[in-house]
């Protein structure tokens, strides 16, 4: 399927204009300054002292379980922090700085090169439609956008989803980077076998991490205690990268778009979809903001992937009040617990109605 949207518009002109205005006004720099250093450096050091504590101080099995989590809490600060800006070319202005900070994916179990395609190409240029966005598709277990199939099971889904996103970053780091190796394709999108300075940086990531998450726990710790540190370390970055992309995209609120046959046209601009099928949380909880790596402001981050995540806050007033003015949709749940409702409610509604909710 071929995905066609609308002719940009004023609204899009209009969000760019006032926004490079903004920029200019504060001299023009668009990616990470020193704030994003720091949250690097304190994020690693979160993750390096869990690792530490973990591996080389005795511990009893509830300690151990606490630091496990604080391990995977790390992990997704510095996914959400370092390797997604990189990923995005907005933490530096240095290429070589930002391939960087991505490969700092490869070290949390993960690739890079796919991650590249699935996020930056599948997801970015075609949120919530069906067949080409391959982070709404879970497989037969669940249903998360209601243009796909519904089975008798997704009745209850609102109930046992919740514990599959423990399994979201297990399931990434042993099966399907090894997978797509075999495999190239995400979705529709094409994805080329990785050439080979790519192939080598893929298999020397996963010989770091294994040998971090697996091997040298090994040389200290007995088996179990390893299994158990990396179940409950994967489970809680699972949950928590899980919970952030369903509450900016995997709810009510949220257009989505699918077609049957060869093509999807579209009925809106490109701009205007990014901001109707997406939604903010939590966007004045600044602890949550610097956590998530300024994801809750998710609109802007579509809007604006190549901006470094500290700008999201000041430019979430520019994009609200263009969306007024334009009347362009702008959802922003005020508290996570509500984003979580959300979630939830959408969920219940999928599995127990062949719904129709669609933006084409």
């Amino acid at each position: 399927m071929k995905v066609t949207y609308l002719p940009s518009g004023t609204f899009r002109a209009a969000v760019e204009q006032e926004v490079a205005a903004y920029f200019d006004s504060v001299g023009g720099v668009r990616q990470g300054t020193w704030a994003i250093h720091l949250k690097t450096a304190i994020a690693a050091t979160w993750l390096l002292l869990s690792y530490g504590l973990l591996v080389f101080v005795h511990t009893s099995t509830p300690t151990a379980v606490l630091l496990a989590i604080s391990a995977g809490g790390a992990m997704a600060a510095i996914g959400f922090n370092v390797q997604h800006d990189g990923g995005h070319r907005s933490y530096s202005k240095r290429r070589s700085v930002n391939r960087l900070m991505a490969f700092s994916l490869d070290l949390l179990g993960g690739s890079s090169y796919f991650w590249n395609f699935k996020h930056n190409i599948a997801h970015h240029t075609y949120p919530n439609i069906s067949g080409h966005d391959d982070d709404i598709y879970v497989g037969p277990l669940g249903r998360l956008s209601p243009n796909d199939r519904r089975y008798w099971f997704h009745r209850f889904q609102h109930i046992y989803m919740w514990p599959l996103y423990a399994l979201l970053a297990v399931k990434w780091q042993l099966l399907d980077d090894f997978r797509f190796i075999i495999a190239p394709g995400i979705a529709s999108t094409n994805v080329p076998r990785p050439p080979p300075l790519e192939l080598a940086l893929f298999w020397l990531g996963k010989v770091l991490f294994f040998g971090l998450a697996i091997g040298l726990p090994l040389m200290y710790l007995p088996p179990s205690r390893v299994l158990l540190i990396f179940l409950v370390s994967g489970a809680t970055l699972g949950i928590v990268l899980g919970s952030v992309f369903q509450l900016a995209h995997c709810v009510k609120e949220a257009d989505y778009a699918c077609g049957p046959g060869a093509s999807v046209p579209m009925d809106r601009d490109w701009a205007t979809y990014q901001v109707e099928s997406a939604a903010n949380f939590g966007c004045n909880n600044r602890l949550l903001t610097w956590f998530v790596g300024g994801l809750n402001f998710q609109i802007e981050h579509h809007l604006f992937p190549q901006v470094c995540h500290t700008h999201y806050p000041k430019l979430s007033a520019i994009v609200e009040r263009q969306c007024r003015t334009h009347g362009v949709r702008y959802t922003s749940h005020p508290t996570v617990r509500a984003a979580l409702g959300s979630h939830y409610r959408w969920l219940r509604y999928l599995g127990q109605r062949d719904a129709i909710h669609a933006a084409a």
